[in-house]
């Protein structure tokens, strides 16, 4: 089995652009701990990164039509304010869902990831907060996982006092997401509904085999995996830190239920596959999808890509229905 035809021809672009710029990329042992922390950037290089990464995948203008509105607005982090969206659906609103962005703890944002939310908005009937959580380099470990956690009470607080809450979150964002699952259980007052882990990030210095298998030439590369943890991390304990590493988790209990998605051409697939197994074993109720030919990100491409807008479907599909259980249950 190989990516699909479409994936293949991007794949190759990627490439042949990586050829013409003189870029050449070195192949990194998988058992090699990155370094911790790694050189920064360039302000500029850093600003054209994200630059690029922080345009929609789909105009943002159709991808509003599926909902009722959206709005700009400001939510508190752990450090004075920070930007947010928050999309509201079409009809009766049946629960709240922050939605935490990937892109490496580096880069991405609200506007990256618009029309994302939008599908998910549409299809789940709830309410979605996009954080533009404080990024790394600049602002490292657990900086953009303390906003989160703001970002949630506040939710709680103030737009779901009587609404069930899930978090949602693919790449980085999964991994915030999935930590933000055990934070959870340490506030009375934050009860979660659900939890929804695109090709998430959570097994830090355990190496599953697909990062052996597919670290080179499906775009997420083993030394890009270590370029972003040695941008984001302090120190190289911090791997090993369950607020970074889940797995490492003294118990997955009284977590939420699950929807884990991964690819199958993505160094992170085995990380997705063994959270939920530890998942399960702790008994929460796990659903798992693999899209086998799909590589990491397919989400941003679904207006390409069927599956993108198929793992959209179906996440926003069991969000719906988490709230439905978490509403029958209060009632």
């Amino acid at each position: 089995m190989q990516p699909t035809f479409a994936l293949r021809i991007f794949l190759f672009w990627l490439e042949w652009q990586a050829r013409r710029r003189g870029i050449v990329s070195r192949s990194v042992p998988v058992d090699v701990i990155p370094d911790i922390p790694a050189p920064m950037p360039s302000a500029a290089a850093l600003a054209q990164i994200r630059r690029i990464t922080g345009r929609p995948s789909f105009p943002e203008c159709l991808s509003s039509l599926r909902i009722r509105k959206w709005i700009e607005i400001k939510v508190p982090g752990e450090v004075g304010e920070r930007p947010a969206r928050l999309y509201r659906p079409r009809g009766k609103v049946t629960g709240v869902v922050l939605f935490l962005h990937g892109g490496g703890f580096v880069h991405c944002d609200t506007t990256s990831h618009h029309g994302i939310c939008c599908r998910l908005a549409a299809t789940s009937g709830a309410m979605i907060l996009s954080l533009d959580y404080r990024l790394a380099p600049e602002h490292r470990f657990p900086a953009g996982l303390r906003d989160a956690q703001g970002a949630l009470k506040w939710l709680r607080q103030v737009v779901a006092p009587d609404l069930p809450i899930a978090v949602a979150g693919d790449s980085a964002g999964g991994n915030l997401s999935a930590a933000l699952t055990h934070w959870s259980r340490t506030d009375p007052d934050i009860t979660l509904s659900a939890q929804l882990l695109y090709y998430p990030a959570v097994s830090g210095p355990i190496i599953p085999p697909s990062r052996q298998a597919y670290g080179q030439g499906y775009m997420l590369t083993t030394e890009l995996l270590h370029w972003y943890c040695g941008q984001t991390l302090a120190s190289p304990e911090d791997l090993f830190d369950p607020e970074f590493s889940p797995v490492f988790a003294e118990t997955f209990r009284d977590l939420p239920p699950a929807m884990i998605v991964t690819a199958g051409f993505d160094p992170l697939r085995g990380e997705g596959e063994l959270y939920a197994r530890l998942l399960r074993d702790g008994g929460v109720a796990v659903r798992y999808r693999r899209f086998p030919r799909m590589i990491h990100g397919f989400l941003n491409g679904y207006a390409l890509f069927r599956d993108g807008r198929t793992a959209l479907r179906e996440g926003g599909e069991f969000l719906r229905e988490a709230f439905r259980k978490a509403g029958s249950r209060s009632s």
